[in-house]
């Protein structure tokens, strides 16, 4: 058939592989979970492979020069979630955790899936909506719909059956589907939303799962009301100011004909007194209020900071030195040298290194603090920098644009924030239980370690590509995960009062290493995205 030829390339076989490993490791006790979880990755493959081949990914302005990506963002988030279900089961069956932890978990996987479902059933609808092309006969119209409708029905009970297993009542299993409905409504909305104001920003995949992380952060905000107070705020706060901003603009247009820079300082002035009340009042009222804080939350991280003065003092000392020097450097070294764009980003990943694994090993708690701190940071520095708040605004971009790719888009930088959440991200689901102890260093070995010789090796002595269109060579990819499988050798005896031993699990270790390593060489997709989230899935097995 003519569809055979582009059904499985180098990176839907990888996905392919990636689910089947994580379908291997389920007990009996998760089996509609993972039904599920093949299902959603079959309706992901079909659409993947009929969306590529048709008219209707025209339809969306994403990124040039990359694949649709559905495929790979409708299952890594369910993975990761499948697979901490698989962790918190081991702890649960030793009675290391209560059975409400289990629970709760259980419904972050299905919210999970409901957001990632809910988009396929969106994207489904436009493929179906537009005209056969000549590489699908009109038969494939029916195989179409037949598809989708049993993807759906099997979808719809297998979650029906698993919510009905942990409520406790009918009206209680009934309130829990709606919950569910209402991940997948507010995620078709959300994608709709993303693709309309950031056009050719991102793939379809890096918008999903985008996405299906948003979703899924509030909802947990919403339902569990967990403290994640500054990052709320300064998700909420672009809304907020865009409004602000557009009403003082009306105001001052209408009464008064100033200069420009006059305007640019009124703008700037309400900015920043907006972020300064948003931080300081609204998000510690708000923590006080729905969460019981009763200490002012920068009175509380003063306190957090000074119990141990010398030790975080000087490792904050230690971070500023070494973000100084590099930053300097680095910035020099692109204004004035021809060296490769991608070699001088891999450069920070080193640098991501140097600063988390020292933090990570001795202080893992101030990381903890510290990652929710610089995701503040770059989320203030990048509205500035999109809305060129004066006097910084324009000056953010120029600096930042020394150091894009084409992965990057005139209206969006998100490089930095992608390596941010690669290394925050493992570290911040691993905290509670966690059997696992190399899994919070899944993003700092993948990106940092891996991912960064993959990229200098193969640019350097690479010679066997893996595809005939693609960048990525063999030898890169070997280096990468040599050098991974070297890292965790130092790692481990680091790591021994943990009780994990290298040579009782170094087939699992291998295989999660070569498996996100193979992944970076296929996709086209953002790789510090999806490679960290991957690698930390097969960890926690």
């Amino acid at each position: 058939m003519a569809l055979s030829s582009s059904m499985l390339n180098g990176e839907r076989g990888v996905v392919v592989l990636i689910v089947c490993r994580v379908l291997y490791s389920l007990p009996l006790s998760l089996l509609c979970p993972g039904l599920n979880l093949a299902i959603l990755s079959l309706f992901a493959l079909f659409l993947d492979i009929r969306l590529d081949d048709s008219a209707a990914l025209s339809r969306f302005k994403t990124r040039p020069g990359a694949s649709s990506g559905i495929l790979l963002g409708a299952v890594t988030l369910p993975t990761v979630m499948i697979s901490k279900l698989i962790q918190l089961t081991r702890a649960y069956s030793l009675q290391q955790i209560e059975l409400q932890e289990l629970e709760h978990m259980t419904m972050q996987y299905w919210a999970t899936s409901a957001s990632c479902f809910g988009v396929l059933i969106f994207l489904c609808l436009v493929v179906l909506s537009t005209p056969n092309t000549k590489r699908f006969p009109r038969s494939f119209s029916v195989w179409d719909a037949t598809l989708s409708i049993f993807c759906v029905a099997t979808y719809a009970v297998t979650c029906c059956v698993s919510l009905a297993a942990i409520s406790h009542t009918g009206s209680n299993t009934v309130l829990k589907l709606m919950w569910e409905l209402y991940h997948g409504l507010v995620a078709v909305m959300l994608i709709q939303r993303l693709l309309d104001k950031f056009p050719s920003c991102a793939s379809i995949g890096e918008l999903l799962l985008v996405t299906v992380g948003l979703v899924l952060y509030f909802g947990d905000m919403l339902a569990c009301t967990i403290a994640k107070g500054v990052v709320l705020g300064l998700l909420l706060f672009p809304l907020f100011i865009k409004y602000a901003l557009h009403l003082s603009e009306c105001y001052f247009n209408k009464r008064y004909s100033e200069a420009r820079r006059s305007n640019e300082i009124r703008t700037s002035l309400l900015f920043f007194s907006s972020l300064g009340f948003i931080l300081v009042v609204i998000i510690p009222s708000w923590m006080q209020i729905v969460q019981d804080f009763h200490v002012h939350p920068l009175l509380w991280v003063l306190t957090f900071v000074f119990s141990e003065p010398l030790k975080r003092l000087s490792l904050c000392i230690y971070w500023v030195s070494l973000i100084f020097a590099s930053v300097l450097r680095f910035y020099n070294i692109s204004k004035n040298s021809k060296i490769e764009r991608i070699l001088l980003r891999k450069y920070y990943h080193l640098l991501a290194v140097l600063m988390f694994v020292p933090a990570l090993i001795f202080q893992p708690k101030f990381l903890h603090l510290a990652f929710g701190a610089a995701l503040a940071v770059f989320l203030v520095l990048e509205i500035m920098r999109v809305w060129r708040i004066w006097p910084l605004g324009q000056f953010i971009h120029q600096f930042m644009t020394a150091f894009t790719d084409h992965r990057d888009s005139d209206l969006l930088i998100v490089s930095h924030f992608s390596l941010l959440l690669g290394c925050a991200l493992p570290i911040w689901m691993s905290s509670g239980f966690n059997d696992r102890p190399l899994a919070p260093f899944a993003g700092i070995l993948s990106l940092g370690i891996g991912d960064t010789m993959a990229s200098i090796v193969g640019y350097k002595y690479g010679v066997l590509r893996w595809s005939k269109t693609g960048k990525k060579t063999i030898e890169g990819t070997a280096a990468g995960i040599t050098s991974v499988l070297a890292a965790c050798s130092i790692l481990l005896p680091l790591l021994a009062s943990t009780g994990y031993i290298f040579t009782e699990h170094w087939f699992s270790l291998i295989l999660a290493v070569t498996v996100s390593s193979l992944l970076e060489a296929y996709t086209t997709q953002l790789d510090n995205a999806f490679i960290p989230l991957i690698f930390y899935s097969h960890l926690c097995l």
